[in-house]
């Protein structure tokens, strides 16, 4: 059984989805490997990282609105303010959306479905820098 692991930072340029996919699938193609499994952890507390249909753009607008919605920003809504009014509604969309995802590794390639791509999803509305620890554990 091998291990490999390294750090991916993409740049965020403010609210949004950014697709990695291409990112993650092109280090696990160099770690070689025909089966094992993919763990992927963003270090940041107003960010998620999920999966989700990378076919139709709607659906990512939609997805934006919907979290828009759910979670509003607004001044007199949170007490959390140091970081500014989107801030503590970064982190609320943050505990909704998760930091982690798995992924098997069959046949040498991420077993995601065919609509499927991996997604780093900023809450913030300024540009960021994230981290993604990956780990990849197989033979």
């Amino acid at each position: 059984m091998r291990q490999a692991s390294q750090l991916l930072t993409i740049k965020t340029p403010g609210k949004g989805l950014y697709d990695i996919t291409a990112k993650v699938e092109q280090w696990v193609d160099r770690q070689d490997l025909s089966t094992g499994l993919l763990t992927l952890f963003l270090q940041h507390t107003s960010a998620s990282l999920i999966i989700q249909e990378n076919a139709s753009p709607d659906v990512l607008t939609d997805l934006n609105a919907h979290f828009d919605r759910m979670v509003p920003e607004g001044k007199g809504l949170y007490r959390h303010t140091l970081e500014g009014p989107d801030d503590m509604p970064a982190h609320i969309r943050t505990v909704i959306g998760g930091i982690q995802l798995t992924i098997p590794i069959v046949q040498g390639a991420l077993a995601l479905g065919d609509w499927q791509g991996i997604y780093v999803f900023e809450h913030r509305q300024d540009p960021h820098e994230r981290a993604i620890a990956m780990h990849v554990m197989g033979e």
